[in-house]
């Protein structure tokens, strides 16, 4: 995967896209909470963490458009369309239910809107599969040395010199 968005040589969407999923499986938990008679409050803490899923998939997918537009043509091409399709298919049933609830007085969760996070999570579990294939994809082309001796560019020995250096 070629991509102007880069840490440390790796493109940055795949990383992005942890935060949203993450958050949306914590929207999920607290209005499972709440579904099931947890304190009221829960399902509002879903609601605003919904909220903040949706701004960071915002992120991710604006930076999947930059990464999409530099890869050429081919497999890698069409893995990472169906990628972003389908995150932005996850973020929008999300977007759904932020919208139903948007007017509700405490923003709790009903049992028809835990099914709808359910089956956008699982439209999400989706995206990490594809998600995955895109490193192993990246990764085949890219081997790099890894360990404790490549950290931020520091050879192997060299920070027991700088200690014998200093007074």
């Amino acid at each position: 995967m070629e991509s102007r968005l880069r840490v440390q040589g790796h493109p940055i969407q795949p990383m992005l896209v942890t935060f949203p999923f993450g958050l949306f499986v914590s929207a999920t938990v607290f209005d499972l909470a709440d579904v099931a008679g947890g304190p009221v409050f829960l399902g509002e803490v879903g609601y605003w963490t919904a909220i903040a899923a949706l701004v960071a998939a915002g992120l991710a997918g604006a930076a999947g458009m930059v990464e999409l537009w530099d890869v050429r043509p081919g497999p890698h091409r069409r893995t990472m369309v169906m990628f972003n399709m389908v995150n932005a298919g996850m973020a929008a049933l999300f977007v759904l239910a932020c919208l139903i609830r948007a007017d509700a007085p405490q923003r709790g969760a009903t049992g028809m809107l835990l099914v709808t996070e359910l089956v956008a999570l699982v439209v999400g579990a989706v995206g990490v599969g594809l998600g995955a294939r895109l490193v192993r994809q990246f990764d085949a082309g890219h081997r790099e040395r890894a360990g404790f001796d490549t950290l931020d560019g520091v050879p192997a020995g060299s920070t027991v010199e700088i200690l014998r250096s200093t007074p």
